[in-house]
């Protein structure tokens, strides 16, 4: 059974980080490309960061240069650091997996980030 599981989300005041994990089992982590995604509240999910295997990174426009994403592939883990943070951040983030070679997508259940002024 494939699960993606996010913690480390919280209440956080703005300028403040926060580190986001995604703990992966049922998959081959190395096979799947990682990426972080959030929604907020009447919008639609949209990507913040994306990593391959190899750990090439992407980033929205929005977050570059203040969100970091890294993988741990012997730990089955992707991160997401996050810095200097903004109201606007606040969202529900969702770990996905995308299997390189079937296409196939996983998510994970989503954790809360509220940034307060």
């Amino acid at each position: 059974q494939v699960q993606l599981v996010e913690s480390g989300g919280g209440l956080v005041q703005a300028g403040g980080s926060l580190r986001l994990s995604c703990a992966a089992s049922g998959i081959i982590f190395s096979s799947n490309v990682m990426s972080w995604f959030r929604q907020a509240p009447g919008k639609q999910r949209e990507l913040v960061a994306r990593i391959s295997s190899g750990g090439a990174a992407h980033y929205a426009d929005s977050v570059k240069g203040r969100f970091t994403i890294s993988r741990d592939n012997a730990k089955n883990t992707v991160y997401l650091q996050m810095n200097s943070l903004k109201p606007e951040d606040t969202a529900v983030y969702y770990c996905n997996a995308v299997n390189l070679w079937t296409g196939t997508i996983y998510w994970g259940q989503g954790t809360q980030v509220t940034v307060y002024s």
